[in-house]
């Protein structure tokens, strides 16, 4: 064995490690769960779990629809064929999650087929950004969370929109708690500048933004008026494909009052 070899043997066990407690924790949830969640279980900070997640379901052991991780082709091949999880449903929203957010993310499903864009959902509750659905479209998938959305919400739309829902002492809440920095070369550069970007847009106005979060995609975000609680509904497609968005945007903008009943019971969960 080389010393080369030698040096990368210690790095690539561990790569299996945090990959074998991924697949744990992934068949804890039949019904599967999101990124975020099996990043916590496994105790891995959320940017190597993505990598790894990725990974798996290249490789066939894990599949991912509409933001859920469940067991793939490749793990049933290991145990012989027999599947170690309940039997995956079809990726309709609506079977496969039960429950109000079950509703709320079929919601966010049609949407994202009807207008051929990535759909989320979120709300601003208990001082942080929560994402409480997503859905892709053919060729517009939803944008993977490489920096945690909590802690950069002043560089995607979800986050400015539902920042911009608040007032000035809980954005200072915020950002004493998250601090604003850079994260892409078009994203804000301090809090400064994210207060005068706020103070020129109309607090019920659509946010857009163009890879200040995700290089290589652009968002737009329309708050969601329900009580007192920030939320939000936003759009996204890659880039290149931008001539998808303005059609989106107009016709979410003509939906908006109409999905507020069927979105806004969401937030007490």
């Amino acid at each position: 064995m080389t010393r080369a070899d030698a040096r990368s043997e210690p790095t690539l066990i561990s790569s299996v490690q945090r990959a074998l407690r991924l697949l744990e924790a992934v068949g804890s949830h039949p019904d599967g769960a999101p990124a975020k969640q099996l990043a916590r279980e496994a105790g891995l900070p959320l940017p190597t779990a993505y990598h790894l997640l990725r990974t798996l379901t290249h490789e066939g052991y894990l599949r991912r629809d509409d933001g859920l991780f469940r067991y793939g082709e490749a793990v049933r091949k290991l145990s012989g064929g027999v599947s170690t999880a309940a039997p995956t449903p079809p990726p309709q929203l609506s079977t496969s999650v039960p429950g109000p957010r079950g509703q709320v993310a079929c919601t966010v499903a049609a949407l994202a087929r009807d207008l051929d864009v990535a759909v989320y959902f979120a709300v601003y509750r208990e001082g942080e950004v929560d994402v409480v659905a997503t859905a892709d479209a053919p060729g517009a998938p939803v944008v993977e969370e490489w920096a945690d959305f909590r802690q950069t919400a002043h560089a995607h739309a979800i986050g400015q929109c539902l920042l911009s829902q608040l007032d000035a002492e809980e954005r200072a809440d915020h950002f004493a708690r998250h601090p604003v920095q850079a994260i892409t070369p078009y994203s804000v550069r301090d809090e400064v500048q994210f207060r005068q970007r706020i103070a020129m847009r109309r607090r019920f106005q659509p946010v857009c933004e163009q890879e200040e979060y995700a290089l290589g995609t652009v968002c737009a975000a329309f708050p969601i008026i329900a009580g007192a609680t920030a939320a939000t509904l936003a759009v996204s497609t890659p880039l290149h494909e931008v001539e998808r968005l303005r059609p989106a945007v107009d016709s979410l903008r003509s939906r908006v009052g109409a999905l507020i009943s069927s979105l806004s019971f969401s937030i007490s969960i």
